[in-house]
């Protein structure tokens, strides 16, 4: 018995030291396009889109499943990997449209601060500044082990819509039916609310920011199994999230009419139906986002475009060490936030377009990815098993399909 209890403990600590890329990425994901997708979905439909929750997580456990054994098993990044393997052309390509995709949601999420920070009567011209510097001394003066601490207790703040969900008491067992029975509606906006359920859970960056820090976190393969556990409840805590922010809007928007268009507007509109603590927690939750996704966004493009072109990367490396790395990092995170002080710079636009770069660039993407998965020479016996491997194809094509739709119709 105290052999067991003592096995036990010791597999404990191994879990907790592995923790951190798989829930960090999934979390982060849950970002300021992230909860405004939930909140309209909510607003507009109800209970009725409660039921992707579950492929959702099956999709993200099977794909951030895939990065992590490549990460294990090779020890590099997936930009790494791309160049090894496809060449420079391709990878400047992808590279390129990466960096584009990723200023733009970095923008997106300085927006989300200064949207947050007005709902508490700060002004952009100083939360924006503030927020700017910490990420950037977090990063620049942390330590990988460190940073990830800080990325972990971040995640806790997502807990102020696990709260307010709670505060505004929905009928439960309405919910639970909603989330295990699929509803379809045969209507435009209601498949396009779908794909961007998908499109704003499944982004590109996260492929290459959980493998890069599995990477340089030094995760062996004997670990493999905790860092799927990571990955799990990482995707376990995100569709939660998820479920609560569709839940308080679809509760208390929904049956009211209210309409909405952004996260900040989900906040301004449950003030009046479900009172000030609601809404304040509402918008504590868009602040605490933004900022963690405003730090992770610029941190893995620094660490994609890096390895992509053979770069020294990592947050453990001086300044002096990996040049390159930090000041694409420093960059990022300059242009991010300081477009947002600009006079009417043309926000809806650029979530826009970075939307149509997420939706080309997603498929292309997977497929890199079950290609490399699936070479022998890389990974070994930890390749894909033919049932993995038609599961991948079958949630590959379904992606793909949703990206294609969502391209058409932003473009349309």
């Amino acid at each position: 018995m105290l052999e067991k209890i003592k096995r036990f403990k010791i597999q404990l600590l191994i879990f907790f030291a592995v923790l951190g890329p798989g829930i960090i990425t999934s979390a982060v994901d849950n970002d300021a396009g992230g909860i405004a997708t939930y909140s309209i979905a909510g607003a507009h439909f109800g209970y009725s889109l409660l039921w992707t929750m579950i492929p959702i997580a099956v999709i993200l456990v099977v794909v951030q499943e895939m990065n992590v054994r490549m990460g294990i098993v090779t020890g590099k990044g997936l930009a790494d990997l791309i160049r090894e393997n496809f060449g420079l052309k391709i990878t400047f390509f992808v590279m390129a449209a990466l960096f584009f995709t990723n200023l733009f949601n970095t923008v997106a999420e300085f927006a989300g601060i200064a949207a947050a920070s007005e709902l508490f009567g700060i002004t952009k011209f100083i939360a924006i500044p503030l927020s700017a510097l910490f990420v950037w001394l977090l990063i620049v003066r942390g330590t990988y082990k460190n940073v990830e601490k800080a990325f972990l207790f971040a995640v806790l703040f997502y807990f102020a819509y696990i709260i307010a969900g709670l505060m505004i008491q929905p009928d439960w067992l309405e919910v639970g039916k909603a989330v295990v029975t699929p509803t379809i509606q045969i209507d435009s906006t209601y498949l396009m609310i779908i794909v961007g359920l998908i499109g704003t859970t499944i982004a590109p960056w996260m492929q290459f920011y959980l493998q890069a820090s599995i990477a340089e976190k030094g995760i062996k393969p004997e670990e493999l199994h905790f860092s799927r556990m990571d990955v799990i409840l990482g995707s376990i805590v995100t569709v939660i999230i998820m479920l609560f922010i569709i839940v308080t809007t679809a509760t208390v928007l929904h049956p009211n009419g209210v309409r909405i268009d952004s996260a900040e507007n989900a906040a301004k509109a449950l003030g009046p139906l479900a009172g000030n603590y609601a809404s304040s927690l509402f918008a504590l939750g868009l602040l605490a986002a933004s900022v963690f996704a405003a730090a992770i966004l610029p941190l893995a493009t620094a660490y994609y475009v890096c390895e992509g072109f053979g770069f020294e990367s990592g947050v453990n490396k001086k300044i002096r060490e990996a040049p390159q790395f930090y000041s694409l990092f420093t960059a990022m995170i300059l242009i991010g936030g300081g477009l947002i002080l600009i006079p009417n710079i043309p926000l809806i636009s650029i979530m826009y377009w970075s939307q149509v770069l997420n939706g080309i660039l997603l498929p292309i993407v997977l497929i890199l990815m079950l290609y490399l998965i699936n070479n022998k020479k890389l990974m070994g016996s930890y390749v894909n098993g033919t049932k993995l491997n038609i599961m991948c194809w079958i949630i590959s094509g379904g992606l793909i399909i949703a990206s294609v739709s969502l391209i058409l119709s932003l473009l349309g």
